[in-house]
This record gives C-alpha cells, sequence and structure tokens, in this order.
C-alpha cells in the first residue's frame, strides 16, 4: 500500500488536477487571505503544467492536427463557460468583458504566442519552416471573425454604441459558428495534411517517431486529467482576479488591464504547449495552437454571448476603440506577410513580439 502511495504521488501530473478542482471548490466565491492566495497561484502553476502534460499525451495519441484542436476547444469552452458566468451575475459593468477578453485572446495568440514560437525555432534551427496553405487559412479566418465581431459593432447604426442590434447580433453568431465549423472539416477532414508539420524541404510529417502511442485507455485518462487541470487552471484564476484587481487599481493602472492578465493565465497551457513544439521543430504545430485558440475563442464565444445576452439586463459592448482597431489591422497585416512564405527569421518572431508589446503598453497606458 506504501508504495502504492508513493507511486500516486509521484505522478504529480495526475494528483495535482484533482487537488485543484478540491482547492476551487473550497474556495469558490469566497475572499481569500493572503497564505491562501500563494496556494492558489501554486497549483494553479502546477495544474498549467499538468495541462501541458495530459493535452501532449492525447495529442500523441491521436495525432496532429487533432492534438492542436482538442487542446484549444477545451480551454475555449471553459473559458466561454466562465465569460457568460461573469456576464450573466455582473450587470452593467461586465458590458464590455466578452469583447475585451476575445480580444485579448486574439492578440496573446495572434502576436504573443506566434512571436515566441517563431523566435525559438528561427533561433534553434535558423529558420522557422510551416505550411503556408494551412497557415494562411487559419489566419483568414481569424481576420474575418475579428472583423465581422469585433470591428463592425463600432459602424453599425441600429443601436447608439458600439453594439449591434438583435439582428446583427444573431448573424455574426451563426456565421461565427458557420466559419468555425467549416474550418475544423477543413482542417480535420478535406485538407488535413495542410495543417502538418513540415521538413525543412516541405515535406509532411504524418507520424511522431520518438516514441511510441499511448493506449487509448492512457489517452482516455489524460483527456478526463485535461479537463479538470482546464477547470482548475480557469477557475484558480477567476478566483485570485480579486487580489489581481486589487494590485491593478493601487498601482493606477485601467480596469481592463485585469481582463489581459487572467487571459494570460488561462492562455498559459497553450502557450507552454506551442513553446515546445517550437523546439521540436514543429512551428506548423504551434501555429495550429495559436491560431486555433484566437479562432474557438471568437468563434464560440460570440454564440455563447448572444444566447446569453436573452438573460443580460444591461448593454452588450462588443465593437473596439480606434486603438484596438488599429493594433487589429496590424496584426493582420504583419501576420499575412509572415505566412506567405512559408518560413520565418528571428526578425518576423521579433516583430509580432513587439506589436504584442504595444497592445501591453497601451493596456496599461490607454
Amino acid at each position: 500500500m506504501i508504495v502504492r502511495l508513493r507511486s500516486l504521488l509521484t505522478q504529480w501530473t495526475a494528483v495535482v488536477p484533482v487537488v485543484a478542482v478540491v482547492l476551487l471548490a473550497f474556495t469558490w466565491g469566497r475572499d481569500l487571505p493572503g497564505a491562501i492566495v500563494a496556494l492558489v497561484t501554486l497549483v494553479l502553476a502546477g495544474a498549467v503544467l499538468a495541462a501541458v502534460h495530459h493535452a501532449e499525451v492525447i495529442a500523441h495519441r491521436v495525432g496532429e492536427p487533432f492534438g492542436s484542436l482538442v487542446l484549444a476547444i477545451a480551454v475555449t469552452i471553459i473559458e466561454v463557460a466562465l465569460i457568460v458566468t461573469l456576464m450573466v451575475d455582473g450587470g452593467p459593468k461586465s458590458s464590455t468583458l466578452a469583447r475585451d477578453t476575445v480580444f485579448a485572446a486574439v492578440m496573446i495568440t495572434c502576436n504573443g504566442i506566434v512571436g515566441l514560437c517563431l523566435l525559438v525555432a528561427s533561433l534553434r534551427y535558423g529558420l522557422a519552416v510551416f505550411n503556408a496553405e494551412g497557415t494562411g487559412a487559419a489566419l483568414a479566418t481569424v481576420a474575418t471573425l475579428a472583423t465581422l465581431s469585433l470591428v463592425f459593432p463600432t459602424f453599425t447604426t441600429s443601436r447608439p454604441g458600439p453594439e449591434f442590434s438583435t439582428t446583427q447580433l444573431t448573424f455574426a453568431a451563426l456565421a461565427s459558428l458557420v466559419l468555425y465549423g467549416l474550418f475544423v472539416t477543413t482542417q480535420t477532414v478535406r485538407h488535413r495534411d495542410y495543417f502538418l508539420p513540415i521538413t525543412r524541404l516541405g515535406e509532411v510529417i504524418d507520424v511522431d517517431e520518438h516514441a511510441n502511442a499511448p493506449s487509448a485507455r492512457a489517452a482516455g485518462i489524460s483527456l478526463g486529467l485535461l479537463t479538470l487541470a482546464l477547470v482548475g487552471v480557469v477557475g484558480l484564476a477567476k478566483g485570485v482576479s480579486p487580489t489581481i484587481e486589487s494590485g491593478v487599481e493601487a498601482a493606477g493602472m485601467p480596469q481592463s488591464v485585469v481582463g489581459v492578465i487572467i487571459a494570460l493565465l488561462v492562455l498559459l497551457p497553450e502557450t507552454i504547449a506551442a513553446v515546445r513544439s517550437a523546439r521540436r521543430d514543429r512551428v506548423q504545430t504551434s501555429l495550429n495552437l495559436a491560431l486555433g485558440s484566437a479562432m474557438a475563442s471568437i468563434g464560440l464565444t460570440i454564440p455563447a454571448v448572444a444566447l446569453a445576452s436573452v438573460w443580460l439586463s444591461g448593454p452588450l459592448v462588443l465593437g473596439l476603440s480606434s486603438t484596438h482597431m488599429v493594433l487589429l489591422a496590424l496584426t493582420v497585416v504583419v501576420s499575412s506577410l509572415t505566412v506567405v512564405p512559408g518560413r520565418a527569421t528571428p526578425l518576423q518572431g521579433g516583430v509580432h513580439l513587439v506589436v504584442f508589446a504595444a497592445y501591453l503598453e497601451l493596456a496599461v497606458t490607454p
């Protein structure tokens, strides 16, 4: 019995997700003292690392691009559930929550994660190589979804302010679901090879030669533990948000910075997984994770908040400010120029990271 217990404790990736969910159950909705906040932060970090491990197990079992899709959709579904819950309970002050969270996700994934992965891979191997057809299709879908959902509300006139009318919101929600569904079909069925990693010579890598794939049972266990870990990550991030809010307020920064910090925490598992893939010269997998997460964030959040708007008493503000629209346009232009050649140097990675740094700087000092 003692030997089994020791074996279980050494398998920390199985223990931490359970501990995270248990801790979440005891801390949800309560004011936490400093010592508990420190404990929550420690468990949160462990849950992030555990989520990355189990996502990689599943990815190894199902192969690409399904592995990237599993992590992106799992994180986004839980994130969307959290957003909708906060909007329903938050009243008028949460009217911009969906917009701020989705835009933060787009900036973090398309500039932060993409830039970091391109920089890591190009510094390690000389060039970061990827499939331009698949990445270009993903980027076009992200740009279209972001424009339909976050830019158009600023210019429509049916409602005062940057809001959609009911008809416009319904159209944006349906269009988001259709585009996301078309992309997933393209990625996993019709043109799966466009989203697989490639060699320096442009040959598709369809198998992982480094290790045997885990069994179906092991992958199923990892899927369950991944779900627990992601629930713990998102829930505990929400739990420490009052402490973050107090710190942001004490520093004299805008309240929107809280949303950026929470988004960074929630997207941390994908960031680590993407960087690990870049270090293994699987840049296409990194881009699948980054752009897939941006796409899922918009394609699932907008329909969810459209449905939740039936119960919302306050306005639903989706339109971006002029500064954010410029950042979005710059991101689309820079990303397009990065994708077209199918390879990138450290310069391209640095450009994306500078755009991301500009977003963070403008979030702190608008």
